[in-house]
């Protein structure tokens, strides 16, 4: 079956989520630093920003509640700024774009993520040459759950076999397989995804 469709994740795979470095920006005192980076990237807040269930209000104000209220203002700062510290992983979207001209096949993007990023995905450059994307948190649908591969391939038409989804979390992809979907776990190395779309685009 030949493959029409590739859908990349967002985090670690387009560009690169790093807490430690998001904080860095904005605060050199090491310890204060490891505070932040552990109270404002929480997973308790994170999932459940990606899955649409707490509000970007709610969460800052439990980091309060973790945090001395000397950086409450930095807290904010860093929260409200991290979609513009997330710098690109090398050679992703020249690939995404080299892929598209290429081969011809719709690229879209499936992640994970709050509804912050999506009021803001406008904004980011590399996903500028993608033909749709799906947030987890505008949906109340997250990775890898069977629920949302069937949301994307009912909303952009897509069919399972006809499609390669690229993702760093081994989970998110044995759920994708487990749907139909083709699956590649992503290893930071785009040199070698793209030989393997190479490879595969053109069966």
């Amino acid at each position: 079956m030949k493959i029409k469709n590739v859908v990349f994740d967002f985090g670690q795979v387009m560009v690169h989520f790093e807490p430690a470095y998001m904080v860095g920006r904005y605060v050199t005192d090491k310890e204060d630093a490891e505070l932040l980076e552990r109270v404002v990237f929480d997973r308790l807040y994170w999932d459940r920003l990606d899955a649409g269930t707490i509000t970007n209000e709610e969460t800052l104000t439990e980091c309060r509640k973790r945090l001395p209220e000397r950086l409450w203002e930095v807290a904010d700062t860093i929260f409200y700024n991290w979609i513009y510290n997330i710098p690109e992983v090398d050679g992703m979207a020249d690939l995404v774009s080299y892929i598209k001209k290429a081969y011809g096949v719709k690229i879209l993007l499936l992640s994970n993520i709050s509804h912050y990023f999506a009021d803001h995905a406008g904004e980011i450059n590399a996903l500028k040459n993608f033909d749709g994307c799906i947030f987890s948190a505008r949906i109340g649908i997250v990775k890898p759950c069977a629920e949302i591969f069937d949301y994307m391939c009912k909303t952009y038409g897509i069919k399972p076999e006809e499609t390669v989804f690229v993702d760093d979390n081994k989970n998110n992809i044995e759920g994708a397989r487990a749907f139909g979907i083709n699956g590649y776990l992503f290893d930071g190395d785009a040199a070698r995804l793209k030989e393997y779309l190479d490879k595969l685009l053109t069966l």
